[in-house]
């Protein structure tokens, strides 16, 4: 293998690719990326049995061949030059990669290409289509409700659910809900239900750009999303999602239409004193003609925000306390103006929703309400 490449052509490759490759595994090889030579271009290629990544990037191929080497120390060393031309050679006999630019010289020893895992396949399977700033939009906003503990897998996953035209996006981790709606490119050819592992999704979201479609190829065991220049493909996660939509109030008590910003801020406030809260980061919303937001520490202090001028509120009195983390979680990847909270008792979940916006909405479960908490 002998290739000539621009550093920032291969920088931003490895870069798409090395977060993908593990660096636990007791097999060498799945810490490793590998290169190789396909119509022309340069291939790069990670997984970690569970997710793969692929992406092709210009390079002049004057000999083809593969080879496998260390993922980030490579990533890290193209990080070092200057944005100059590369030249990669490949040492077949001794498995090294010789990597030159400018007045550097390095080798990188590898692992012959044949001890990597075998590429995933499309195969034959439903295919759809979808933008990929929408598809990027509902990932970010629906895979913050994802479960980080694997003690129940699916709720690690995002339920992917398509029919007609439609595609259906929702993840729960017990204390939070979300759920999110996109219409496709053209009907699907069949009804689609699969779990896919929300570490994925949010991998696609980080190395997919916005301005070009994507493919994505369901089979039993696997989700391919395809675009020009690179592949994610995905193991699903086997089980039954729960039962999400019994879980969503379908109507209200109190209604609060606030500024998604002034609300921001106010959750950051009150949550530098409910962190002080082992384990609950309780926050206080206490709506009553205006919207307070307060935290509260013994130890440290409290804060109190009333965000009168710029909120509207509709119903019954209230005062309801949640997890501040979680209203943070969901309110930063919000992009409209207002969002609106609807709530009915202290002890049921309240439902956000942005404003102007009928394709998404997060549902939080309460804390419990101490004698006196919320008032500062």
């Amino acid at each position: 293998m002998k290739i000539k490449i621009l550093t920032e052509n291969l920088a931003h490759g490895l870069r798409t690719v090395s977060r993908t490759a593990s660096q636990r595994s007791t097999l060498p090889v799945l810490g490793n990326v590998l290169m190789s030579t396909d119509e022309g271009r340069l291939c790069l290629t990670t997984t970690n049995l569970e997710t793969t990544t692929i992406c092709w990037i210009d390079a002049l191929i004057e000999q083809d061949g593969a080879i496998t080497v260390p993922a980030h120390t490579l990533t890290d060393l193209v990080g070092t030059f200057p944005p100059e031309q590369v030249d990669l050679e490949l040492d077949s006999e001794t498995q090294t990669l010789n990597v030159r630019c400018g007045g550097t010289r390095t080798k990188v020893k590898g692992i012959e290409a044949g001890e990597f895992p075998p590429l995933p396949e499309p195969g034959p399977g439903s295919e759809i289509e979808i933008s990929a700033a929408n598809l990027k939009e509902m990932i970010r906003k629906v895979s913050v409700s994802a479960a980080s503990d694997q003690g129940r897998p699916v709720l690690t996953g995002v339920l992917m659910d398509i029919e007609g035209n439609t595609i259906t996006m929702a993840a729960a981790d017990g204390f939070r809900l979300s759920e999110g709606k996109a219409v496709l490119s053209s009907p699907a050819p069949e009804p689609i239900q699969t779990i896919l592992p929300a570490q994925a999704l949010d991998e696609w979201v980080r190395i997919s750009s916005n301005d070009e479609g994507v493919s994505m190829t369901f089979t039993e065991s696997r989700v391919v999303f395809k675009t020009e220049r690179i592949w994610l493909a995905s193991q699903v996660i086997e089980g039954s999602f729960p039962d999400y939509k019994q879980i969503i109030p379908t109507e209200w008590q109190t209604r609060a239409v606030l500024s998604t910003e002034a609300f921001s801020r106010a959750c950051k406030r009150a949550a530098i004193f409910a962190r002080e809260n082992p384990g609950s980061n309780t926050m206080v919303l206490n709506v009553n003609g205006t919207v307070e937001v307060s935290g509260h520490s013994d130890e440290t202090g409290s804060s109190r925000t009333v965000i009168d001028a710029e909120a509207t509120t509709e119903g019954e009195a209230l005062k309801i306390a949640f997890n501040v983390r979680y209203l943070l979680d969901i309110l930063k990847v919000l992009d409209t103006p207002n969002v609106a909270i609807e709530m009915s008792l202290s002890t049921s979940p309240g439902v956000i929703r942005p404003v102007g916006s009928e394709d998404f909405l997060h549902v939080v479960m309460p804390l419990a309400l101490s004698d006196g908490e919320g008032e500062t």
